[in-house]
């Protein structure tokens, strides 16, 4: 499809970062872009190809893999990719096709550097988007706070070195610290057992004390992991224990160090679309904790870290889709699995259920359910074993009502459209963040069109879902101060879900609704709510900016229990915050409940 000057640049408008350029700029790279039309299925790279810059989805759908053939992505409209090229000389370190017909905008790469070399913005998005995809920060430059093992095991001087090894064998440990009235005494490891005490014959009751190294090196948790490098290396040692105000906090070894290097998200993804069964993929998933830390440890803005983590769900349900096909044979008919919630708004964090549902093509038999009904089983079972737990209210694949032809997902919108009562008005909301994951996606195309146009159309519909939306309302209290949860298990903590980030999301799908946006991530439904006229220029940045600022401290809050050995979760007492953060925090929910009331009121909406 032929793309005018003006088509290019009122796209590019909506795209980020070069929604941020001044508009001779934006004019001036418009008019420097390649238009690549492809068929589906079609090649774009291949690895180690040489790119021709970075491109960006006009139009369309592409996969991209890596060199084991495993699927790292999927990516639609407005989606980059080809970053990395740009960053590595140029060339590919993954390869690329097209899933359908696709219209590909391409920035040359001399372009690009120039961007990048000029612009803050354009630097920070490329920046970013290199360190989200290669991996966490470097190993030389991270805090030791992120590198180390928290709650190192202890003993005290008179613990005998055969009940020391014990400990040791049993906690599949190689050190133990050796601490007195709270203060760090020594350090004894597997070493010393074995060249002193063993090796030298003492008798069974010798203490921990006679062999352990006495008043060991320690560094503090600000310090970073150049220095443990340098010292391990300097001295021969590989336990570093780390203290903080006299007090023992962490340790650091070399096996710490060797899992930092290991996890990062491309690593996940690459060991998750090998495994042969769910529980490896579990092994896999269970470092999640500790690469959420690494990512905002490192700087990446909260949209990159949801952005990875949800990449992990999305490889693990296509592997299990593989590995169900190959139990259970090819499938009868086209199926195409979907995801909702967050994994559908590719907004994951530390704490996940599950939500999904199948589309199958129209041309399925009611004996060909069955199939369908064992793959949904597999699949769900599966994503529970590796810790996305099944739905509390049920809104799974395994649902038989979410488990249907197309005709009848169609029927199902139409009957939410045409009789918004509290049930569709949840389901809808629910089905209007789904996202194709493994599958067919041209059956979800014409429906989620024809379904948003449907929607809009109908004013009593968007006004029922618009009142559905403001049921989850920002903790704001009297005096400058917050509504916190009155009783039960999080008393006076902040839900920053159900009423910081939820309300957004809600808000946003709203939005979309009212713009006919086909996006699904809440963030990309706020640039374009903006860039459609849906929202004021100020609205929509004063709405992604009190949206980003709770994001990323929910992230934080579930850093720091991560970090405590303790599972994330959504509940941040106040008193955790400082008075300037307190403030902040306040003053994004007030723009929150602002925004809220405005559309409550019908501001903003189209007829």
């Amino acid at each position: 499809m032929p793309l005018s000057h003006d088509e290019i640049t009122r796209f590019l408008k909506s795209v980020h970062p070069y929604d941020a350029l001044p508009h001779d700029l934006l004019d001036s790279v418009a008019q420097q872009i390649e238009v690549w039309e492809v068929e589906e299925d079609s090649p774009i790279y291949e690895l180690g190809h040489t790119l021709p810059g970075v491109f960006v989805i006009y139009e369309g759908q592409v996969e991209i893999k890596d060199e084991n053939d495993a699927v790292v992505s999927h990516l639609g409209l407005r989606n980059s990719f080809g970053e990395r090229g740009l960053l590595k000389d140029g060339k590919a370190l993954t390869k690329a096709k097209s899933h359908v017909p696709s219209v590909l905008l391409v920035l040359p790469s001399d372009l690009v550097r120039e961007l990048i070399d000029g612009h803050t913005v354009v630097a920070k998005f490329f920046n970013r988007t290199r360190d989200a995809r290669q991996g966490p920060q470097s190993l030389a430059t991270s805090a030791i706070d992120v590198l180390m093992a928290h709650n190192p095991a202890t003993c005290p001087p008179d613990t005998l070195v055969r009940e020391a090894a014990q400990v040791m064998r049993d906690k599949h440990i190689s050190s133990l610290c050796v601490t007195e009235g709270g203060a760090l005494r020594g350090i004894a490891t597997l070493r010393d057992i074995s060249g002193k005490f063993v090796a030298d014959g003492m008798p069974g009751d010798t203490p921990i004390s006679a062999i352990m190294t006495a008043d060991p090196i320690t560094l503090s948790p600000s310090d970073i992991g150049s220095d443990v490098l340098h010292i391990m290396m300097e001295r021969g040692i590989g336990h570093i224990p780390i203290s903080e105000g006299g007090r023992l906090v962490g340790i650091v070894t070399q096996t710490d160090l060797t899992h930092y290097q290991a996890v990062n998200s491309a690593e996940l993804v690459r060991r998750i679309a090998s495994a042969q069964t769910a529980q490896q993929m579990a092994d896999v998933t269970d470092e999640i904790p500790q690469l959420l830390v690494q990512l905002v440890a490192a700087g990446n803005r909260h949209e990159i870290v949801t952005r990875l983590i949800t990449d992990i769900a999305d490889t693990a349900t296509r592997r299990l889709l593989a590995l169900a096909e190959a139990k259970l044979g090819p499938p009868p008919v086209p199926y195409l699995w979907l995801a909702c919630g967050s994994q559908g708004r590719q907004e994951q964090t530390g704490v996940s259920d599950q939500d999904n549902c199948l589309m199958l093509d129209d041309s399925v038999s009611e004996g060909d359910m069955s199939y369908f009904h064992a793959l949904a089983k597999f699949v769900s079972d599966g994503l529970d074993t590796c810790g996305y737990f099944y739905c509390p209210g049920d809104m799974m694949a395994t649902n038989p009502r979410w488990c249907q032809p197309v005709r009848v997902w169609r029927d199902y919108f139409k009957g939410w459209i045409a009789k918004p009562d509290p049930e569709a008005q949840m389901l809808a909301s629910v089905m209007f963040d789904l996202r194709p994951i493994g599958g067919a996606f041209h059956l979800f195309d014409d429906l989620q069109a024809d379904t948003l146009a449907a929607a809009r159309s109908n004013s009593i519909f968007v006004a029922h879902m618009i009142s559905n939306s403001l049921k989850h309302t920002p903790p704001l209290g009297l005096l400058r101060g917050f509504a916190t949860i009155r009783s039960g298990e999080h008393r006076n903590t902040l839900d920053l879900k159900h009423n910081g980030v939820v309300p957004v999301v809600d808000l946003a799908r709203i939005y979309s609704l009212q713009g006919k946006l086909p996006e699904a991530n809440t963030r990309a439904r706020l640039k374009a709510a903006g860039s459609a006229g849906i929202l004021s220029a100020s609205g929509a940045r004063d709405l992604l900016d009190a949206y980003d600022l709770i994001a990323e401290t929910r992230l934080e809050h579930q850093v720091r229990l991560v970090k405590g050995d303790k599972k994330p979760d959504n509940f941040l007492p106040p008193s955790d915050l400082s008075d300037f953060e307190r403030s902040h925090l306040r003053d994004a929910f007030v723009v929150i409940k602002t925004m809220q009331s405005a559309v409550g009121h019908g501001k903003g909406m189209l007829g």
